[in-house]
C-alpha cells in the first residue's frame, strides 16, 4: 500500500456565524490523483485554503502532517517552500507580463541583484516544454487562451518543485480539447512521482484520472471512495454528494408553449477590433411564450456574441438586423432599452460581469431595477432588504443574511444570486449564457427547476450552454450554431447530441472538404 503523502486531522473552520469545515479529515496517497467532490459552499475549496497556508495556522483547529512532519502553514511561502502548490480556479496571472515573467514572478532569475532575463526565458522554456506548451515564453499573458494559461500556472508550480500539486476546477473555464489536454498532463506530472488534488464537479473527468474520491457534505467528510477497486459510478459519487440519489439529473417538466414573444432577424455583428470579420452572420432566432430554447455551439461559434450584441450592443462593431418583441420591432441598442423591453442577460462570467463582489446580496439582487425600489428619487432600504430576504428563501440561497458579499459566497449560490437580479426586474425574455458552469449537480438540478419555473411563468428563455447534455435535458427546441451561422432548427423530439453536432461542425467541414 503506498504511503500517505497528507493527512489532515479533524479540521474545522469557522467564519462568523458559519461553521465552514467540522472534523473534516483528509488522507492522499504519494504518487496518487487524488478527487474532491461535494456540491457548492460544502467546503472544499476552504480545505485546500487552509492546507496552503491561505487560512494560517492558529485560524483554524485540527492538524496537518505532510510527509510524516506536523507543519504549520503560516502562509503561501511556508506551504510552497514545504512543496504545496495550489492553483486556485481564477488564476492568479498577470496579463500585462510575458509567460516567462509570471512564471518567476515572486521567484526571479537574479545575477548579482538583478534580473537574468536570458536564464528566465530559458528555464521558463525548459518548464513550458514540460507542460507541452509551445508558446514563446515572452508573450504576454493576455494574448493567450484559458487553456494555455492553466497550462502556465502549472509550469510555474513545477518551477517550485512542487511534490503536491492543488487543482480548483482546473477545467471549469476550458474546452473539451484544453480539457482533455489538462487531464492527460496531469496523469503525466503523476508519472513524475507529483501527487495532486483535484476538485471537480466533472464526474466523467474525476472518473477517468482519479485513484480515490473523498466526498464532502456540508462542511463534514462522508465518505472516500476507491476509484479501482469498486468501479465507481458518477451515481454513486452523487449520492454521497446529494445525500440522496437523483434518479434524473433533469426534473421533469410539462411546457406550455404559446405565441412568439421575440424574434431576431438576420442579425450580423462584426469583431469589435478586426471590423472586417464577421462572428454572427445573418442569424435568425425566435422563442415563444413558455419555451426554453437551447444554442449549442463549439467554442468561438458566436454564441455569446450573439446574446451581448442583441442585450444593448454590448459586443461588437456594425451590428444589423432586426428585433421583434410580440411582433413589434423594438431597438435594444443599450443595456437601458434591453431591460426596458423586457429582456435580462446573465452573463457566463458572473465573477466579473455578473456580480458586484465587494456588495452583498441584498444590492446585487436590487441592481437592475432600482426604480422599483425608488421613493422620490432615494432606495427604500427597508423594501430593498425585504425583497432581496424573499429572494434568499425563494432561491434557497445558503447565506446567514442578505447582508452577505457576494464574493463569499459558493459558485452556485452566486449564480441565484445573479438569477434572482434579473428575475426581479421581471423580464419577459431571460437569456442565460452557460447557467450552471462550475456548479455541482445539486445546484444544476435547482437552476434546471428554476428555469422551468420562469418558462411556466409564460417567459421565453434562452439557454446557452457547453454541455449538450444539458441542453437535450431541458430544452424543448434547440438552435445549432456554427461560425457564426444558424444552422439548424431542431425540436425536442429530433434532438440528440450525434444530430446537433452534425450541424455544430457544419461549416468546420465544409472548410476542410
Amino acid at each position: 500500500m503506498a504511503m500517505n503523502i497528507l493527512e489532515m486531522r479533524n479540521i474545522t473552520k469557522t467564519f462568523p456565524g458559519v461553521k465552514a469545515l467540522q472534523d473534516v479529515s483528509l488522507e492522499v496517497q504519494r504518487g496518487h490523483i487524488h478527487a474532491i467532490c461535494g456540491e457548492n459552499g460544502a467546503g472544499k475549496s476552504t480545505l485546500m485554503k487552509v492546507l496552503s497556508g491561505v487560512y494560517p495556522h492558529g485560524t483554524y483547529d485540527g492538524e496537518i502532517a505532510f510527509e510524516n512532519e506536523t507543519v504549520e502553514f503560516k502562509s503561501i511561502n511556508d506551504s510552497e517552500a514545504a512543496g504545496v502548490v495550489i492553483i486556485h480556479q481564477e488564476l492568479a496571472l498577470s496579463p500585462y507580463l510575458s509567460i516567462a515573467e509570471n512564471i518567476f514572478l515572486g521567484n526571479e532569475q537574479e545575477k548579482r541583484g538583478w534580473i537574468d532575463w536570458n536564464k528566465t526565458n530559458l528555464e521558463a522554456s525548459k518548464l513550458l516544454a514540460r507542460v507541452g506548451l509551445k508558446d514563446n515564453p515572452i508573450t504576454k499573458i493576455m494574448d493567450i487562451g484559458v487553456g494555455k494559461q492553466q497550462l502556465v500556472e502549472i509550469a510555474k508550480a513545477l518551477s517550485k518543485e512542487v511534490k503536491l500539486l492543488i487543482l480548483d476546477e482546473p477545467t471549469a473555464a476550458l474546452n473539451d480539447e484544453d480539457s482533455a489536454h489538462l487531464l492527460d498532463l496531469i496523469k503525466h506530472l503523476q508519472g513524475q512521482g507529483i501527487t495532486s488534488i483535484m476538485i471537480s464537479h466533472k464526474l466523467n473527468e474525476i472518473k477517468a484520472i482519479a485513484d480515490e474520491v473523498t466526498i464532502i457534505r456540508d462542511g463534514k467528510t462522508i465518505e472516500t471512495l476507491d476509484m479501482h477497486a469498486d468501479q465507481i459510478s458518477e451515481e454513486r459519487i452523487i449520492k454521497g454528494m446529494v445525500g440522496r440519489d437523483l434518479e434524473s439529473r433533469y426534473p421533469d417538466h410539462t411546457p406550455h408553449i404559446g405565441e412568439e414573444i421575440l424574434r431576431i432577424e438576420d442579425w450580423t455583428v462584426y469583431h469589435p477590433l478586426d471590423h472586417g470579420r464577421a462572428v454572427v452572420k445573418d442569424a435568425n432566432i425566435s422563442v415563444r411564450a413558455g419555451e426554453i430554447v437551447g444554442i449549442a455551439g463549439l467554442m468561438g461559434a458566436g454564441r455569446t456574441e450573439l446574446a451581448m450584441s442583441v442585450f444593448g450592443h454590448s459586443y461588437g462593431h456594425n451590428i444589423s438586423g432586426k428585433v421583434f418583441k410580440n411582433g413589434v420591432e423594438i431597438k435594444t441598442n443599450t443595456v437601458a432599452a434591453a431591460i426596458g423591453h423586457g429582456l435580462a442577460y446573465a452573463t457566463e462570467d458572473r465573477k466579473r460581469y455578473g456580480l458586484n463582489l465587494i456588495e452583498d446580496i441584498k444590492r446585487n439582487i436590487s441592481a437592475a431595477a432600482l426604480e422599483k425600489l425608488a421613493n422620490l428619487g432615494w432606495v427604500d432600504a427597508n423594501k430593498e432588504t425585504v425583497v432581496a430576504e424573499g429572494y434568499r428563501k425563494s432561491m434557497n440561497i445558503k447565506a446567514p443574511t442578505v447582508e452577505a458579499l457576494a464574493g463569499k459566497l459558493s459558485g452556485g449560490n452566486q449564480q441565484k444570486v445573479v438569477l434572482s437580479k434579473w428575475m426581479y426586474s421581471n423580464p419577459d425574455v431571460l437569456i442565460l449564457d452557460e447557467p450552471t458552469r462550475g456548479i455541482d449537480v445539486g445546484a444544476k438540478y435547482e437552476i434546471y427547476g428554476i428555469i422551468n419555473r420562469l418558462a411556466d411563468e409564460g417567459k421565453g428563455v434562452i439557454v446557452i450552454s457547453s454541455e449538450l447534455p444539458e441542453l437535450l435535458g431541458i430544452c424543448d427546441r434547440i438552435y445549432a450554431l456554427s461560425e457564426g451561422r444558424i444552422t439548424a432548427d431542431v425540436p425536442r423530439e429530433k434532438a440528440t447530441a450525434e444530430y446537433l453536432m452534425q450541424y455544430m461542425t457544419q461549416e468546420r467541414e465544409r472548410d476542410h472538404e
